[in-house]
């Protein structure tokens, strides 16, 4: 694939700074995005099993600790791990690209005034990890349990970086999760059973400019969640 000219004024922000002799070009990446569950779930080796069986371009995954810094010695590739405040986990990137810009983005804090059970639930500091791969910028998120936080998290981050094209992970949204400009193109099946009882659709996939050629969620494997693959085409303009 070919790489698009980087915006200064935005590292996520892809430009070819030459739109009188720009030729627009059609490109394909493979998406994968997986919540690992923490503790217990999916380690280093499952990833690379996956990895392995579907060659994705980009893997973004959730709920990852220290164990998994070995998979790019299983993978090669490229891989960034960022871990959320006062938590024992957080986000990681792998792609078979080079990752051109790495950004973390702080999210607004949720409230015990929130559903689901306002009172009880955790509230944790939460964080996008924003990656550039061929000049797509992909936003790996975890968001809050609370339906008002992580709608307010996801407005938040599109308001704070519009140059992002790919918004995935574990939105923990119930229902419709409408974005300006944004098209929720991951898999139409339950992704979680939360409580072990309720199946729900929580892992999601929000693209702009982009056409999704198929989207699956495949078996869940060691995590309470299934991974999402998804495979994206999309135009570019490279300079010729």
């Amino acid at each position: 694939m070919t790489t698009s000219v980087n915006d200064r004024r935005n590292r996520c922000r892809a430009a070819t700074g030459r739109h009188e002799q720009a030729t627009l070009m059609r490109a394909t990446m493979r998406l994968l995005s997986w919540n690992l569950l923490h503790g217990s779930g999916a380690e280093a080796d499952d990833v690379a099993r996956l990895v392995k069986a579907h060659k994705p371009d980009v893997v973004l995954m959730q709920e990852v600790g220290p164990r998994l810094d070995t998979l790019q010695a299983l993978l090669g590739g490229h891989y960034a791990r960022r871990q959320m405040r006062n938590r024992k986990h957080g986000l990681a990137a792998w792609s078979r690209h080079t990752l051109e810009d790495l950004e973390t983005i702080a999210l607004p804090r949720g409230t015990r005034l929130d559903f689901p059970v306002p009172i009880f639930r955790t509230i944790a500091d939460r964080v996008a990890l924003l990656i550039r791969v061929n000049g797509i910028c992909f936003a790996n998120v975890h968001l809050d349990h609370g339906q008002i936080a992580n709608r307010r998290q996801i407005r938040h981050l599109v308001a704070a970086r519009d140059g992002i094209d790919v918004i995935a992970g574990d939105f923990n949204a119930l229902g419709n999760t409408r974005v300006p400009g944004f098209e929720d193109v991951g898999p139409r099946t339950a992704t979680h059973i939360a409580k072990g009882i309720v199946p729900v659709r929580i892992d999601r996939c929000l693209t702009r400019n982009m056409v999704a050629i198929r989207a699956e969620a495949l078996v869940r494997g060691k995590s309470d969640h299934r991974p999402i693959l998804v495979d994206l085409e999309l135009m570019k303009v490279s300079p010729t």
